[in-house]
């Protein structure tokens, strides 16, 4: 197993994540036997992270996870869990939630501890002092009840800056999006430049973006097996993360025993990545993309009556088309109604001083339609809430 150090700690590069976890035919029950053979083998092979967080799996995550670690010696292993500060309501009082996560881990203490979600939205929920959510926080690794406090984040460059900033030293690391696709695609080369900068570590999540880069299109998959026969395409994906020395670990859910057998091996030894391999992972990220050919050169912007930020929103419809994620409708929604590409008037004026003449209000159109057709992010985080709210109140009974 590769090893580096994080935050002072002897790490595993490779991370199990429990947001993936194994289901029962019922489609909803975490199988925790196969669960347990999971984390048996990834700790045995000798991965030491383990991370959680308050809202997956409607909030059984973390007692499975619990229960799967439980056999072991509380030193053996890192724990890794959340804050839910984007998804505040008033049943996600700091310390209530906090509490509630160590009763359902069977843990005393966190070994590294997220701020979930920070993004251009939920940043002033962050730090917004009437919820005292980073002093609280600050106070339970002051406690040692957490040993290490970070963030997880899908915002801009930006905002990361801006973060980093605000909490004067506090965040002893960063978990990002990053992959071969998303190293252009979301900008995260500008992010990791940003933390290297920084020199705060980065925990690397989405590896392989959802399993997009699991199972990648035959004629990709094809080329990938030429020059190394019988290797897994979710392989490259983790050996292209290896290269990045600030990436300390690499972080992807886990849905079987194969897929962590899979993951182990890649991680058993480094192999890095050829001139000839990185290049043509670069080929195929971009064979994958099929995106508009927007070059951000702004433009469209000066004239539009709207006052939208036209190369921005094309940047995410871009990222939409590729894979839906709610990531990026939960962008959107959190952009004041005036910004959203639903407002587009479609006047004509940005298409006429366009050099790459992209229909972009067509483009709006198809974007606003696309995501009015799925349920908000609002309203899956309100479903996750409840779910959350039921599952504390049968743990609560089942004490009585």
């Amino acid at each position: 197993m590769l090893y580096t150090t994080m935050a002072g700690e002897r790490v595993s590069r490779l991370g199990f994540g429990a947001m993936r976890l194994p289901l029962l035919d019922d489609g909803k029950t975490i199988d925790e036997v196969q669960v347990q053979k999971m984390v048996d083998h990834a700790i045995a092979s000798g991965v030491n992270y383990f991370d959680t967080a308050f809202p997956y799996h409607g909030g059984n995550s973390e007692l499975v996870t619990g229960r799967a670690l439980k056999k072991y010696p509380r030193e053996s292993y890192f724990l890794a869990d959340k804050y839910p500060g984007h998804q505040i309501a008033s049943s996600y009082d700091p310390a209530e939630v906090f509490e509630e996560q160590l009763k359902k881990c069977g843990v005393d203490y966190f070994d590294f501890y997220l701020l979930h979600n920070v993004n251009e939205g939920s940043v002033v929920t962050y730090e917004d002092p009437r919820w005292g959510i980073i002093d609280y926080f600050r106070e339970q690794k002051r406690l040692g009840r957490i040993r290490h406090l970070g963030f997880s984040t899908h915002g801009s460059t930006e905002m990361i800056r801006d973060f980093l900033d605000f909490t004067g030293g506090d965040m002893e690391f960063c978990q990002i999006q990053i992959n071969y696709l998303d190293w252009t695609l979301q900008d995260a080369k500008a992010k990791y430049e940003l933390l290297e900068e920084r020199n705060i570590p980065i925990i690397a999540m989405e590896p392989v973006r959802g399993g997009k880069l699991a199972d990648l299109p035959a004629e990709a998959h094809e080329k990938l097996q030429a020059l190394r026969p019988g290797t897994s395409d979710a392989s490259w994906g983790y050996r292209w993360l290896q290269q990045y020395p600030q990436v300390r670990v690499v972080l992807s859910g886990w849905s079987s025993l194969e897929q962590t057998m899979d993951n182990v091996r890649t991680f058993s030894e480094g192999e890095p990545l050829t001139d000839e391999e990185n290049a043509l992972l670069a080929d195929i990220a971009e064979s994958m993309k099929d995106s508009i050919p927007c070059t951000a050169c702004r433009y469209c912007c000066d004239g539009c009556p709207m006052q939208l930020d036209i190369p921005v929103l094309i940047a995410k419809y871009n990222d939409y088309r590729l894979y839906p994620t709610f990531n990026v409708s939960m962008f959107i929604e959190q952009l004041p109604e005036d910004k959203q590409p639903s407002v587009c008037i479609a006047c004509g004026k940005c298409v006429r001083v366009c050099p790459q003449n992209i229909d972009i209000p067509g483009a709006f159109r198809a974007f606003s339609e696309g995501l009015a057709s799925r349920p908000t992010w609002a309203q899956l985080s309100r479903e996750r809430e409840l779910a959350a709210i039921e599952l504390r109140k049968k743990n609560k009974a089942a004490e009585k």
